[in-house]
This record gives C-alpha cells, sequence and structure tokens, in this order.
C-alpha cells in the first residue's frame, strides 16, 4: 500500500499546528492497548465497547464471540468505526479509523493473527484457529475475527491541536 497523503484541516487546528504524518498515525495503530469500536444495532441505535485489537497488513483487526453485540450488529450492518488514543488533553495523539468489517476466515492469516496477538500481548491472548476462526485454549466456542482497512482516517494532535486525515491515492484511477 502506498503512504498516504496528509492533509491538516486548518478549521479545526490551532495556527501553528502541522500535519501529522502517517508513520506516526500508523505507529498508534500498532502500538495501542486498547480501542473502542462502534456498531449500529438493526434498529439504528448506536453500540461502543471497548476491545483489544492487532494492525497487520494495512489493516486493524478484532476478535468477538459469535453471541456477542458488536457481533449480532455486523450481520446487517459492516460499517464499523475504531478509536484509539489517550485521554488527556495536553498531549498525544488520538486516532479514529471508519471501515467496513470483514469477517477473516483464511486459516493462513488466522495463524499470523494468532501469532501477532500473542506476541503483541506477551502471552495474554492466546487463540488457537479451528474452522475459519479462533477458539481460546481450552474453550469451545468459535471467536469469530474481523479485519477493517481504513476507508477514511483521523488523527487528532493535542497540546498544539491538529486534524489530519491521511488520503489513501491509488494510482491509475
Amino acid at each position: 500500500m502506498e503512504q498516504p497523503v496528509t492533509e491538516l484541516d486548518a478549521r479545526f487546528s490551532d495556527q501553528n499546528a502541522v500535519a501529522t504524518d502517517w508513520e506516526e498515525t500508523r505507529r498508534v495503530l500498532e502500538h495501542a492497548e486498547l480501542f473502542w469500536i462502534t456498531t449500529v444495532r438493526v434498529d439504528g441505535r448506536p453500540h461502543v465497547t471497548p476491545l483489544v485489537a492487532v494492525w497487520l497488513d494495512e489493516a486493524i483487526h478484532f476478535a468477538t464471540g459469535a453471541g456477542e453485540q458488536k457481533a449480532v450488529n455486523l450481520r446487517t450492518n459492516q460499517n464499523v468505526i475504531l478509536t484509539t488514543g489517550c485521554s488527556e488533553w495536553e498531549r498525544g495523539l488520538d486516532v479514529v479509523v471508519e471501515g467496513q468489517a470483514v469477517q477473516v476466515v483464511d486459516e493462513g492469516v488466522l495463524r499470523q493473527l494468532a501469532e501477532a496477538w500473542a506476541k503483541k500481548w506477551d502471552g495474554r491472548w492466546r487463540y488457537e484457529v479451528h474452522e475459519g476462526s479462533f477458539q481460546e485454549e481450552g474453550g469451545s466456542s468459535p471467536v469469530l475475527v474481523f479485519a477493517v482497512k481504513p476507508a477514511k482516517v483521523f488523527a487528532f494532535a493535542k497540546g498544539t491541536f491538529g486534524q489530519t486525515r491521511p488520503r489513501f491515492v491509488t494510482r491509475g484511477g
């Protein structure tokens, strides 16, 4: 994937703000310990919940039990927002990613993701791959895995406040 072009939105930024480069934004996505996911219920009401996730192959991946509310919501509407950052006002970078959650069933990719989860979380999150899903060690219920490739991203710098929008440019189109 090509590096996106970053643009500072002066309407929502301090006078001295500069655009946050994609490397810094991606670093936040790679190292975040907690994300908040927003899904939409069948009746249109939003649902927000925290979760752990990993960044791999230019996408955020998360796991959920098939009966959890976010999984139920994704059956009828795959649009999600994932948010991460820091709750301080004067420092840090908050990142918002919009995209569609697509279920991952390829067992080779799932094995890579299971390794990524174990590595990122020092072994606290261990999954086995079984029939197109994760399974917790010793568990019997499938854990569904989803990938969200960013369709739209916003990076909100704090201290010197700046809103940056990385724009992904495709060649030939």
